[in-house]
């Protein structure tokens, strides 16, 4: 073989041999809710996450590497979301987790070493529990403001309004019991304490118990610590025997669905807190990307809080993983993400080494005819 000749096939085959490098795949991994009582939301926390991978595949990837999406199937089960994050991190060989549900599902993860095996980041989870933010753990990377940051809020609006009966429905897990919490530290301040409290069961929609120990306290206003459908349950309830009472929800709720499954005459005025910016605008940057793969990747979808939390969860997660120098480990990843400082225009998000709290923001809603939001 003539010298030119052997060069040129060596250089071809360098540069398919670093086409296959740069095709290298790197998989995120995700446990969500797609049945049982928390599958809508699920849902929409796994298609935000497809949105952003997506349009970076479509976009030619990132260093070279492109992106699969390994999604489980939870079902809002403690015992599922173990076994499956194992898959994950074994099997999958997943450089990162991203979006899960239910505070008590991750804090167990923290509780059985999961992600500690792994050294694996856990980013964007659909919860702002105190449990998985103090004490202080190294792998979950939080961008959304706590239950005691949305809590604060609500409490402080209702109490400036001159609503200072308040009582507190919420699910009986930690998750629920944390945004309780929150509401009895947020209170305390204003030297006030729930005048009612009503729980019900985790996978439950069975929450009359709940109405007959709240309404006992004739409440101004209740706080709702609950997921969407046994919450709808309970606006649809709660305002059929007592109209004039202020609802107020934190952020897990789907504000359309609510609308949706209460029926707009109960749902309509009902408070919600927001730990993003609106989706449903053009004012912000990060939405208008939101929409633009919305409308490409999944033109059948509608926008939600949900899915545009998730999709800049895995923003934020997809500019981590551009600043790794060398292979995307998990630990590389890790370490990139410790150090990020982003704004993604319009949503901005800081961490630091010993601060995984990326973000407190918090605004508040109110629902509108049709299930819209008013700000």
């Amino acid at each position: 073989m003539a010298f030119p000749r052997l060069v040129a096939v060596l250089l071809a085959a360098v540069a398919a041999l670093g086409g296959n490098a740069r095709a290298d795949t790197i998989v995120i991994g995700q446990c969500a809710p797609l049945s049982g009582s928390l599958a809508s939301t699920g849902k929409a926390m796994a298609l935000g996450v497809r949105l952003a991978l997506d349009a970076a595949n479509a976009a030619g990837g990132i260093n070279g590497h492109r992106f699969r999406h390994a999604l489980k199937d939870d079902g809002y089960q403690t015992a599922e979301t173990l076994r499956l994050s194992r898959e994950l991190i074994h099997k999958d060989k997943a450089a990162a987790l991203i979006g899960y549900a239910g505070t008590g599902n991750i804090l167990e993860l923290l509780r059985q070493g999961v992600l500690a095996e792994g050294n694996i980041a856990l980013v964007a989870p659909y919860t702002g529990g105190e449990p998985l933010r103090d004490p202080y753990n190294p792998w979950i990377f939080h961008i959304r403001a706590s239950y005691g940051d949305e809590t604060t809020a609500m409490v402080t609006q209702l109490v400036n309004t001159g609503l200072q009966r308040i009582a507190v429905f919420y699910q009986d897990d930690p998750f629920g019991q944390a945004g309780l919490a929150g509401v009895e530290k947020a209170l305390a301040h204003h030297r006030l304490k729930p005048v009612s409290t009503g729980r019900y069961a985790k996978n439950s929609e069975n929450v009359s118990g709940a109405v007959a120990d709240i309404a006992r306290g004739e409440p101004q206003a209740v706080i709702m610590i609950g997921v969407v459908r046994p919450t709808a349950a309970f606006v649809k309830a709660y305002r059929s025997a007592h109209p004039g009472t202020q609802l107020f929800s934190i952020s897990v709720i789907n504000g359309r669905e609510l609308h949706e499954l209460a029926g707009g005459d109960y749902a309509r005025g009902v408070g919600i807190t927001q730990v993003m910016p609106s989706p449903f605008s053009g004012v912000t940057r990060i939405a208008r990307d939101y929409n633009e793969a919305l409308q490409r990747f999944a033109p059948g979808e509608e926008a939600s809080y949900t899915s545009f939390e998730e999709y800049v969860g895995a923003r934020i997660l997809l500019e981590a993983i551009r600043r790794v120098r060398g292979s995307p480990t998990p630990a590389a990843v890790m370490q990139s993400l410790e150090k990020l400082e982003v704004d993604l225009g319009g949503f901005a998000v800081r961490f630091a080494p010993g601060d995984r709290l990326g973000s407190r923001h918090v605004e508040v809603t109110l629902l509108g005819r049709g299930g819209t939001h008013l700000r």
